[in-house]
């Protein structure tokens, strides 16, 4: 075997082994422990973080910044991950933001120059774009990590009947329109709720002899959420039934807003209609979006929602006579 494919296949074993001794990796490469020293002496100059343990149970073992092995790839396949990370460069806040830069540009850097080439010519030709926001989301990283460890965060979130101390047990992250959100299970409320993240104003693990014991939430993802409508607005009590009839313009506008992609049903020559039950608490809310459609909706039902629009352009009108 030659000295980097060793190298190679021994980055990928003591990736996988997570511990080990330089005596069983020199029987498993058949060679000798001395040649195996200078083999981990050359992956730590590489980067993989080795870490060393003296006495009769020591050995080595890696460190959770364990460097992965290479992969290879096609060019097709490194300029789409290429974009696929830079698309994310409009989002000033990110679970992984400085690891996410850091990727990008050594995937860059290792590239071949015509690679490289290649890559400055589509820069500015395709982006993703978002809109611009000026909230700030600082504690995303805690949020992800409690989702996936499955614990409990303290959290004071603001709305708009003021601050309020939650403890919460996240699920995930998701972003829209510019905005990050966060469903969590509410222990004061006893039920699956969708959290603003720029609207709390503090996060933190709570103490363990504090904390409410941890739901096993592991079938619950956000693809179940999105399923059952707890990501665009549901589930909630259906007081009122909902009938809005769209133009094809009207319909198309729908479908970038989640919560009315739900409720959105397409018709043959394109135009379509919102259907569905809604909450008489959220008749404020629906009514402000319908009116922002303007003559690509009309109102079927319910007359209290046609009721609740003619009050807010009422409203309107007295502001600007």
């Amino acid at each position: 075997m030659s000295k980097s494919k060793r190298l190679l296949d021994l980055m990928m074993t003591v990736n996988r082994k997570r511990k080990f001794t330089v005596r069983e990796l020199a029987d498993e490469f058949g060679v000798s422990t001395r040649t195996i020293l200078r083999d981990l002496q050359e992956l730590g100059e590489l980067g993989v973080p080795l870490y060393s343990e003296v006495g009769p149970h020591g050995g080595y073992q890696v460190l959770n910044e364990r460097v992965l092995p290479p992969i290879a790839f096609t060019e097709e396949e490194a300029v789409a991950i290429f974009f696929a990370s830079h698309a994310l460069r409009h989002y000033q806040y990110l679970p992984f933001k400085e690891a996410s830069s850091s990727a990008l540009q050594k995937f860059y850097n290792y590239m071949p120059g015509d690679t490289r080439d290649r890559i400055d010519g589509m820069k500015h030709r395709i982006d993703f774009v978002i809109p611009a926001r000026q909230a700030e989301f600082p504690f995303l990283s805690i949020l992800l990590e409690a989702a996936t460890g499955a614990r409990v965060v303290s959290v004071t979130y603001r709305s708009k009947d003021g601050e309020t101390k939650r403890n919460i047990q996240p699920i995930g992250l998701y972003a829209s329109g510019g905005l990050w959100y966060c469903p969590a299970y509410c222990f004061m409320r006893e039920g699956i709720r969708v959290f603003r993240c720029d609207r709390m104003v503090s996060a933190e693990y709570m103490d363990s002899l504090e904390s409410p014991q941890p739901l096993d939430l592991s079938g619950v993802h956000l693809e179940t959420l999105k399923d059952s409508g707890h990501l665009s607005g549901g589930p909630r009590q259906a007081e009122l039934k909902l009938h809005v009839r769209l133009t094809a313009e009207g319909a198309q506008r729908c479908e970038g807003e989640p919560w009315a992609a739900r409720l959105l049903i397409r018709e043959e020559h394109g135009d379509g209609r919102l259907e569905g039950g809604i909450a008489r608490k959220d008749l404020r809310f629906f009514a402000q979006y319908v009116i922002g459609l303007c003559q690509e909706a009309t109102v079927q039902e319910p007359p209290e929602l046609v009721e609740e629009m003619k009050a807010i352009l009422a409203g309107m009108l007295k502001k600007y006579s």
